[in-house]
């Protein structure tokens, strides 16, 4: 198969070609071909979106079901918002839970194919080993010190391999072993739901800590003499920023403009940190949204603070899809925010978290041998086609 476009945007910058796919991967880009091609030459080609953080999406959770169906669902609706791999992520819920939920994922993990949707990469836990002072939407009585004992559970019911990402409060006892033991591991850890002082993280950082979770967010704030996570987010130039869900509601857009200007796209990567909220258990009240939702079976109530209440089908997506702000808004947002340009996008939401769960061998850029994860967009990011391993999704 070839696909021609006049913008192919590759780690070199933007390539006139065609993108010749086999067996899933990008076997070349050339400049001519023999016989029939996709022609998409009014359009921009880019890597796929990768989100190592997201809980849950429209028709699934993981986070509240936790089963393999949720995770499958996920990854149905994902490539619809052009996410074409993901980590299913974790909450603060009981070791026992979450061993559950893990083996649940793996299962979808080793039954996953590229006509499902998107590749499904590994877990992020997210939590529980977060400090309860900031524990944000977690709950409390789940929080806990870091435990290796408990990861190595983790790791018989997911699969050591399929670990990828780890947020971590590392002001908590326990830590630094903590720490080196992932770090061995070949695991990323991310800083969250802290407490930690900006002098705690300037010593265990070089031991393995890459970067921030949902900075700004769950996290001690900055002040010019107590700088925080915060400021620790905004100081060291080798870790990484992470930012979920560009809406204005949970960070300013001049906040994210702030850490744009200190750390450029080569140090944020973009989430969603979406939850699936479709899919709560029990009534959960999002004091952001000013919403109650309360579950009804197959279907949701939406008890606004305001006193209107709605009632959808948790299962239709085009009723669930804009209960949160997709990867995609939130990337358009991003756009006229800061007036990012296509690299700096495919830096954020593509190469970045490639390279930070290590799987840049394989995805985020539009390379020889790499997995044929491919957007086709136009100039205002509004998808027109999307392709994961080779294969054309629905979208």
């Amino acid at each position: 198969m070839y696909l021609y476009s006049e913008r192919i945007y590759t780690p070199q910058g933007f390539k006139t070609g065609y993108i010749e796919v086999e067996d899933g991967k990008i076997k070349n880009i050339l400049e001519d071909v023999d016989g029939e091609f996709i022609d998409y030459k009014d359009y921009i080609i880019v890597p796929g979106f990768i989100d190592v953080h997201i809980h849950g999406w429209a028709t699934g959770s993981f986070w509240y079901e936790g089963t393999k169906e949720s995770i499958e669902n996920m990854s149905k609706e994902l490539v619809k918002i052009g996410v074409t791999s993901f980590l299913p992520t974790s909450g603060t819920d009981s070791v026992e839970t979450i061993n559950n939920h893990l083996l649940q994922g793996r299962k979808a993990i080793e039954n996953y194919s590229p006509e499902k949707g998107a590749d499904i990469l590994g877990f992020h836990l997210e939590g529980p080993f977060i400090n309860k002072e900031f524990k944000g939407m977690q709950r409390e009585e789940y929080c806990l010190n870091p435990s290796i004992k408990i990861l190595e559970e983790f790791f018989e019911s997911g699969g050591k391999e399929n670990i990828k990402l780890i947020t971590l409060a590392p002001e908590l006892d326990g830590s630094l072993e903590f720490i080196k033991y992932v770090n061995r591991e070949g695991i990323q850890i991310s800083i969250g739901h802290s407490a930690a002082e900006f002098e705690e993280i300037k010593e265990l950082k070089d031991y393995g800590l890459g970067g921030f979770t949902h900075t700004f967010s769950g996290m001690r704030g900055f002040h010019h003499r107590r700088l925080g996570v915060a400021g620790a987010a905004m100081y060291f130039d080798d870790m990484y920023a992470e930012f979920a869900k560009q809406t204005g509601m949970t960070v300013k857009p001049e906040a994210f403009a702030i850490m744009y200007k200190i750390k450029g796209p080569e140090g944020i990567f973009l989430t969603s940190d979406c939850t699936g909220l479709a899919h709560v258990k029990e009534p959960f009240h999002h004091y952001i949204r000013e919403c109650t939702f309360v579950p009804d079976g197959d279907y949701l109530k939406l008890e606004y603070d305001n006193g209107k209440v709605d009632r959808i089908y948790k299962y239709d997506y085009d009723m669930v899809k804009d209960l949160e702000l997709s990867y995609l808004k939130s990337v358009q947002n991003v756009v006229k925010n800061v007036d990012a340009s296509i690299g700096d996008i495919v830096k954020m939401t593509a190469e970045n978290p490639a390279k930070y769960i290590d799987v840049y061998d394989k995805k985020g850029s539009i390379e020889k041998g790499k997995d044929a994860d491919l957007l086709v967009i136009d100039g205002l990011w509004n998808l027109q086609d999307v392709y994961v391993k080779g294969v054309k999704q629905e979208i």
